[in-house]
């Protein structure tokens, strides 16, 4: 293996992160996997440096986990789709309650505008969809927009 080189676009000049920690991290993102000492050859530390700034970048919240990407594809789940959701007044917290208890639901964000909800739904069918969408109008109204597909795979921002 080559060492890891910081890419172009880690470093910013906001960045709270030095030049080795942004390869560490870049490194991670490639590969969540690498053990400190492939991860130290990578970046030309020894690994219990790169172990203390992997600790260090945890406790700061710059790396929150290790983590997998899942093809929910893969899994059965041939529908994705983002569905904006805007509750019924006097239904905010109903409606954040529901979406959290719904497991089909892989992920929702708070966002402004006038839908207050943004998530990301995975289903079998058109008709399972149209079941768990179901269960929230009654508190709510919802726009649903299915993904074809993914023109940027989830990256780092610039560090």
């Amino acid at each position: 293996m080559t060492k890891a080189k910081p890419p172009r676009n880690l470093q910013s000049r906001n960045s709270t992160l030095d030049e080795t920690d942004a390869r560490i991290v870049a490194a991670l993102d490639s590969d969540a996997r690498l053990s400190m000492s492939e991860l130290a050859r990578l970046v030309g530390m020894s690994a219990p440096s790169v172990s203390e700034r992997v600790r260090r970048l945890e406790a700061g919240g710059v790396v929150r986990g290790f983590t997998i990407d899942v093809d929910t594809r893969a899994i059965g789940y041939e529908i994705r789709a983002m569905v904006r959701i805007r509750p019924l007044p006097g239904k905010l917290h109903l409606v954040e309650k529901l979406i959290q208890e719904q497991p089909k639901f892989v992920q929702c964000d708070k966002i402004t505008g006038d839908d207050p909800f943004l998530a990301r739904l995975v289903v079998h069918s058109i008709e399972q969809m149209d079941d768990v969408l179901e269960s929230l109008s009654e508190h709510a109204v919802t726009s649903t927009a299915v993904i074809k597909g993914t023109s940027v795979k989830r990256r780092l921002p610039p560090l």
